[in-house]
Parts: C-alpha cells; structure tokens; sequence
C-alpha cells in the first residue's frame, strides 16, 4: 500500500544576501493515511519549512510531495492549519471566523442553511458551540485553539497540519487541547501532522517522529522506539530534557557503584510483571534500582530502570532478562 503522503528526496534552498542557504537537505518521509506523525526539532532546524511543503506554501527546490496519489501543487482545501497563535480575526465571532473558511471552500456550492449547519457542526465537534457569538478576546486562549481547530476541520480536510498549536498554551490547557486532537485522529480517521519541541506532547499522541537537525531528518520511527532508544544526538538530547536527566551525571555517578549496571526497557503487560524478584531468586543475584521511570507513550505502558547487580549467577541473570520481553541494555 503507497503512502497516504509521500516526500522523496526534497530539497529546499534560499537564495540569501549570504549566499544560497539549505533549509531542507533529502528529505525522505512517508505518512500513512490516519497517522499521527510529529516533527520535532530545534529553533531552525527545518521543521516548519516542511510542514510549508507539506501545506503546498512552498515549492521545493528539488524532490518530489505526493499527497493521496496526486502532486502536491500549491495549497488545497484537503489540507487545513492550526496555526500556534490560532489567528482568529478579533472584529468578527468564533461562528464567523469559522464560517469564513467554509464560505470560501463551498460557498456556491451549497446553500446558506447547508453552510451555517456546516459552521455549527465544526464548533460543536471541538466543544465549542456555547460561545459562537463571542469574539476572540471574550474567550481563553484554549478556547480560541478550539476555534481554530473547527475551522480547519469545518472544510472538512484529509490532512490537518498544526503548526506548534499548544506552545503557547498552559500544561492544563495544552492537555486539553492534545486529548482533543487525539480524539479527531481516532474518530475521523484524520491524518495529523504535529510541529512542537516538546517530547512529552509527543509522548502523549502521536503514533511516529520524524527529528530534524540542520536541514535534515536525522531519526523516524514509531514514538516508542525513538522514544525509549533514541540514536541520534539530537534525539537522545530532547529525550533527556523531557525526562530531566543528565546522562553523563549519571554515568558519573555510577563510577563508584559496584556491580554490572543494567537499563531494562519494559513495554506494555511487562512493565508489571514482578521480573526482577523472579531473576533475584532464581540466580541469587542482588539489585539496587539507581534510576528508573514508569510512564504511558500514547496507550501503551513502558518502563525503564537502571541496575547495578551484584552477587550470584551474573551470566545466568543477564540470559535470563535477555529471555524475557524486555529490552536489555549493558551500560558496564
């Protein structure tokens, strides 16, 4: 099966006072129809030059953007952004800023009583038709995401692209606002395409990352492999920012712990199973947990703890952990 979207070798360069400048460096990326992909990377690093691609906004220097068997050409009503400030029009009511896009997208072709259902379908979707004849300033900035969200859903798109639509948000907030998006995704089958910096609303939704560095994206894959084993530099580093570890403080402080030192990645119905008790007893060995978390990524479980393990059969606790459906990682 082709991918829902597809991005073969894109290229995009700026001719600068400086010279010629790559923003975008072989981009090479599949998007399958309903998924709920991220793209995340530093200030700079190219992400919103391609979500631009992706909106039709720009034309790539080179390379080739498929989007459902067809060349993207320009922008098109099957996608719609979620921009991170909303940009709502402040002079006109949450029903009229929605309504504006669907007078535009199928006014003429339906009639105005099909137009304003449209309308108040779209706000009733983000939980929003109590305050249709407010204005933006009358309302939260939650609740103007809402309405920005309604208007790109009210055309009625196949891809909804949100360009860091919870970074100015409070935690409360953006919580909210991310439950409301993974709500979309599931029920209207909507692929989504997420700007942000932050690995926790990653964590939360989405079902893939892509992270770029310097124009380019450097790792992909499912939210729980990246997430769990990053390879990457850039990646390990978002990783260790969202957790708040300092990965060579660590390593430091473990110079003095006796021991063969572990980290167990554990996923789904094994992140409680009682493993470390069953190896303890059957191999003699002793443990101490020096750093360890337990967590969601989406709707699935995981954990990870490190050891240091002393004593008893050290062989026979390593092949029995290997044996086990945990990833096992020898840090010493």
């Amino acid at each position: 099966m082709s991918a829902f979207i597809d991005i073969s070798q894109a290229e995009m360069v700026f001719n600068t006072k400086k010279g010629r400048f790559h923003a975008l460096r072989e981009i090479n990326l599949q998007i399958n129809k309903g998924e709920f992909i991220a793209l995340i990377g530093h200030s700079g690093c190219g992400k919103s030059t391609l979500l631009n691609l992706i909106a039709g906004l720009l034309t790539p220097s080179s390379g080739g953007l498929i989007c459902d068997n067809r060349e993207i050409a320009g922008p098109g009503p099957e996608r719609a952004m979620v921009f991170q400030n909303h940009s709502l029009l402040p002079w006109l009511t949450c029903f009229e800023n929605v309504h504006l896009a669907v007078e535009r997208v199928f006014g003429g072709k339906e009639s105005k009583a099909q137009l304003k259902a449209r309308t108040q379908a779209a706000l009733e979707l983000v939980n929003m038709a109590h305050a249709t004849q407010k204005r933006p300033n009358e309302i939260s900035g939650g609740m103007k995401q809402r309405v920005g969200i309604a208007r790109a859903l009210a055309t009625e798109p196949k891809i909804l692209l949100c360009d860091e639509a919870t970074s100015a948000l409070d935690p409360q907030t953006t919580a909210s606002v991310l439950q409301l998006l993974a709500e979309i995704n599931r029920e209207l089958n909507l692929t989504i395409v997420l700007i942000t910096h932050e690995m926790d609303v990653i964590r939360r939704v989405c079902d893939r990352v892509a992270v770029l560095d310097d124009g380019a994206i450097v790792e992909q894959g499912p939210v729980t492999q990246v997430f769990l084993h990053p390879q990457h530099p850039t990646t390990c580093r978002f990783v260790q920012e969202a957790e708040h570890v300092d990965e060579d403080g660590l390593r430091d402080d473990f110079r003095h712990v006796p021991g063969r030192i572990l980290r167990l990645t554990f996923q789904g119905e094994a992140t409680y199973a009682p493993l470390l008790g069953t190896v303890a007893r059957e191999t003699g060995v002793d443990y101490s947990i020096l750093a360890g978390r337990i967590d969601r990524i989406k709707d699935t479980p995981y954990g990870q703890l490190t050891l240091a393990l002393t004593g008893g059969d050290l062989d026979a606790a390593l092949a029995r952990f290997q044996a086990a459906d945990v990833h096992l990682e020898v840090l010493r």
